[in-house]
């Protein structure tokens, strides 16, 4: 449901150029990526990104507890030490006018993740909040299942 305008009947040349974004980070995995996509979405408050990204982590294989528990992952001992990295860069990247995306945390994301994976999560997270920006302006929130 969209309570504004369409943004993708609109401008949908625009829309279908960021989904094939998508294909072009291929070294993250999938259920890596819908954590990542999930945890922005939930800092924004995007309804609708919440609701389509948690069914795509449980696609992915994600677990109804880790779902759960994803607002307070620095608190659980569930999630690896790289995807903590993943979510602390996601969380830094999304909350840039705040905290800069200190070097700190990259250098923790650097440990863990190649350089193209560093780049591909970072593409990742921008376009996410990209999609919580568009989705949020719009007022396009999910059905009732």
């Amino acid at each position: 449901m969209i309570g504004r305008l369409d943004y993708a009947a609109i401008n949908g040349v625009a829309i279908q150029a960021m989904f094939k974004a998508k294909a072009h980070m291929p070294s993250i995995s999938e259920p890596l990526r819908a954590l990542i996509e999930l945890r922005v979405s939930q800092l924004n408050g995007c309804a609708y990104c919440v609701d389509l990204h948690t069914q795509e982590a449980r696609k992915a294989g994600e677990t109804q507890q880790r779902l759960d528990c994803l607002t307070v992952w620095q608190e659980v001992t569930f999630f690896t030490e790289a995807e903590k990295a993943a979510l602390a860069w996601a969380e830094a990247v999304t909350t840039i006018s705040e905290t800069g995306a200190p070097d700190a945390l990259f250098d923790a994301l650097s440990a863990h993740f190649t350089d193209e994976q560093v780049v591909d999560l970072t593409l990742i997270i921008s376009q996410m909040n990209t999609w919580n920006r568009l989705a949020i302006s719009f007022k396009h929130r999910p059905e009732a299942r």
